[in-house]
């Protein structure tokens, strides 16, 4: 029914954070196709850099193969290609699109849903669809397959099978590495779960967990997130009402979590493609079944509220300074959505950024770590570029030069925002003053150099 795992050839759909360590992770022990509709992005790779820094050059170097051909004959490696040509011969297919939701919240899933389309029209009897983006329970098999069945022309458990092990990457972190994450797995029938559970398990070193249905495992992933968003959400309510109390949040949250099962959550900005997305496909799913989630939301629209709450608390320190708000000059320090990570998607800091300008006030942002032409391109903002970034564009390590590093002069600004712990922040002469306010979003500097924190 299945092909031997030993000769199975594997196509990635998406190669992003999620897809290209997965990519690289199978191509050390398996026949593995890279497929990515971005130009750009498949160029890079085949050069052999990844500007998202999830994978070394090196090790993605390593096990590039340049043509199908030479894949077939070393019988493992990484082709990276933006054609579907090169898929057509896989019989495992794993899908790791991103997963949005519109400007009104709503999950999108046309990037799944056109994912399928393509493997669909090099669909063959025998083959294993998995999916790995982060969906509501049903996705699965309620939208991807009817699709796949519609333009392969193939019977769903009787010709081909499909899967789910939803993704666990966490951008930016070099311990938690995708071999090093335990793997959720699933399939459409007993004999499919057993063997996508055993191609999970020959690569990823942290053991896997079979779920009992697709919709189990797709239920278990949105949830992870959805935990993480409403345990945030409590913190920053808390950081509001100690703020109004004039009590240190961080010291608070220091006492409590001496007790041995106080949970370790800060308050801050709830961004990325992950939590603060993820939430809004288990409400959907759920209002679509008639109940109205509550709890979800909340903490939604209240982490959602942090970006306006720190441009107004900074505004207010600065109003009690006597320092004027029209037209001063302010600088916000990082913009990704966490600390010494290039992915900006789904950042909150650009709630600060509006809120401010909204009061008329000349907002510079510096992060070394974000690419400015992404940042136009989604945001439609002009931030100061630093060497890092030169780092995050270049074509090799080789070409970064440390020399190079530009820092903004700190006291031309009126109030100073870290929003992004970035490390290279941390070391910096940030001083509060009676003609500067100094607002830490992270809680990263000495109380006594800041004039407020969450």
């Amino acid at each position: 029914m299945f092909t031997n795992l030993k000769n199975s050839k594997i196509a990635i759909i998406g190669l992003g954070y999620v897809g290209l360590p997965l990519a690289t992770a199978f191509a050390e022990k398996f026949k593995t196709v890279g497929y990515d509709i971005d130009p750009k992005r498949v160029d890079e790779l085949q050069k052999g850099h990844d500007r998202t820094l999830e994978v070394e050059d090196s090790f993605l170097q390593s096990v590039l193969i340049k043509t199908s051909l030479e894949l077939d004959e070393k019988g493992k490696g990484l082709v990276v290609t933006d054609a579907v040509g090169p898929i057509s011969s896989a019989n495992i297919y794993i899908v790791t699109v991103p997963t949005p939701t519109d400007k009104h919240n709503r999950p999108v899933l046309t990037p799944m849903l056109k994912a399928s389309e393509a493997i669909g029209k090099v669909l063959k009897k025998g083959d294993v669809v998995i999916y790995e983006s982060t969906v509501y329970p049903g996705v699965t098999e309620e939208e991807c397959v009817p699709v796949l069945e519609k333009i392969s022309g193939l019977k769903f458990n009787e010709d081909f099978f499909a899967g789910y092990s939803p993704e666990r990457i966490n951008p930016g972190d070099k311990e938690h590495t995708v071999t090093k994450i335990l793997k959720v797995t699933s399939g459409s029938t007993p004999e499919a779960a057993e063997f996508v559970d055993q191609l999970y398990k020959s690569v990823i070193t942290a053991g896997t967990h079979k779920a009992s249905s697709i919709k189990v495992a797709e239920a278990a992933k949105v949830i992870e997130n959805s935990q993480r968003d409403i345990n945030i959400a409590f913190v920053n309510e808390l950081s509001k009402i100690f703020n109004l109390l004039g009590i240190d949040t961080q010291e608070v949250l220091e006492a409590a979590g001496t007790k041995w099962n106080f949970l370790p959550f800060r308050p801050g900005l709830v961004g990325g493609h992950c939590i603060g997305v993820d939430p809004f496909y288990l409400a959907q799913k759920a209002q679509e079944v008639g109940y109205h989630p509550e709890i979800i939301l909340a903490g939604r629209r209240l982490n959602d509220s942090m970006g306006k709450h720190v441009a107004t608390e900074t505004i207010k320190h600065m109003m009690r300074k006597d320092l004027k708000v029209i037209d001063a000059k302010v600088l916000i320090l990082g913009f990704t959505f966490k600390e010494d990570c290039p992915d900006v998607r789904n950042t909150r800091v650009i709630d600060i950024y509006q809120e401010l300008k909204s009061f008329d006030m000349e907002v510079d942002v510096y992060d070394p770590w974000a690419d400015p032409a992404e940042v136009m391109h989604e945001y439609g903002i002009q931030i100061l570029q630093g060497a890092s970034q030169t780092l995050a564009l270049a074509d090799s390590f080789e070409e970064y030069d440390e020399e190079e590093t530009y820092t903004p002069n700190l006291k031309d600004y009126s109030a100073i925002i870290l929003a992004v712990a970035h490390q290279e922040f941390k070391n910096w002469p940030i001083q509060k003053s009676e003609n500067q306010v100094i607002f830490d979003v992270k809680s990263v500097l000495e109380k006594e150099k800041v004039d407020a924190r969450l």
